[in-house]
């Protein structure tokens, strides 16, 4: 048996597609035009090219792009202050720092200060608190994207058995917490687990999002399991290339699981797509309209 592949570019373009709708239609009948701001702070290749691609992707939605590219030596205040002032534009509906941040800048600082209705990363402790309470939120993109992708692979999700490996605030315990709103039954595994080969192979979903490299082996995976990898690891590959792979030994998993994402072309493409969605989510609740997709 070979794992069926999770096509994530696919999703993600369909995605984009009810994105753009969802603008246009916001547009004719508000006369509401969606508006992401996007903060880089230095000069980090891998950001660079990240919040390039955003920035593509807003404009083709039909949304207004603001991009805020600031130098690596830029002080605290400069960086609030700036928060400050997209916080107070109407024209603004999200804001997005790029993270990591330089070492003079507190990150917490930072996200905090963020308006939690302009929040679209869901990174604010008031949009973790309205997740956690079962409460209309601002989601953290990559473990919406691996929701969507659960259920656009299985359909209801109610009863069946979930292992999150991971335990950041940025996918772990929001994954778990869409998770338990799905009805699954969650355990969140972690570095301290006991036996946490045991542990993952009583999944029937399984996401790895622990940043190491195939760290979850084949035999790990319980038969006919889905696998959702958030893991993006650069390895040096044959003749001394790079090469990126997930938290997952994809071949082994592959031979045992019954769908799978690959690394790339999974879960990452979710991530801008998701961010899109939650900026036209945030644009219509800022102006007393309800968010135009459902789930």
């Amino acid at each position: 048996m070979t794992a069926s592949v999770i096509d994530g570019k696919a999703t993600a373009a369909t995605i984009r597609q009810e994105v753009a709708r969802a603008v246009e239609r916001l547009k004719a009948e508000a006369g509401l035009t969606p508006g992401l701001a996007v903060v880089l702070v230095g000069e980090d290749p891998a950001s660079s090219i990240y919040v390039r691609n955003k920035n593509k992707q807003t404009v083709e939605a039909g949304m207004a792009s603001f991009e805020h590219k600031l130098d690596e030596g830029t002080s605290e205040a400069d960086l609030l202050a700036l928060i400050d002032r997209l916080n107070a534009d109407p024209a603004v509906n999200g804001i997005l720092v790029q993270l990591p941040l330089p070492k003079q800048i507190d990150s917490a600082k930072v996200l905090a200060a963020i308006d939690p209705a302009k929040d679209v990363d869901g990174f604010h402790v008031v949009n973790a608190g309205r997740l956690a309470t079962g409460q209309d939120a601002l989601v953290p993109c990559t473990p919406l994207g691996c929701v969507i992708l659960a259920k656009q692979t299985l359909g209801d999700l109610s009863g069946l058995e979930a292992v999150v490996v991971g335990r950041s605030n940025i996918v772990g315990k929001p994954v778990a917490q869409l998770l338990l709103q799905e009805n699954c039954t969650v355990t969140i595994a972690h570095s301290r687990t006991k036996d946490l080969a045991a542990t993952c192979r009583r999944a029937d979903i399984l996401i790895a999002a622990v940043g190491r490299p195939e760290m979850i082996k084949g035999d790990w995976v319980k038969p006919g399991a889905t696998v959702i990898d958030v893991g993006i690891n650069r390895i040096e590959g044959e003749g001394g290339k790079g090469k990126i792979v997930g938290d997952v030994a994809y071949d082994e998993a592959a031979a045992v699981a019954g769908h799978i994402t690959p690394v790339p072309g999974g879960v990452g493409p979710m991530t801008i797509a998701c961010l899109l969605r939650n900026t036209v989510t945030a644009a219509a609740r800022q102006n007393g309209l309800s968010s135009p997709f459902a789930g």
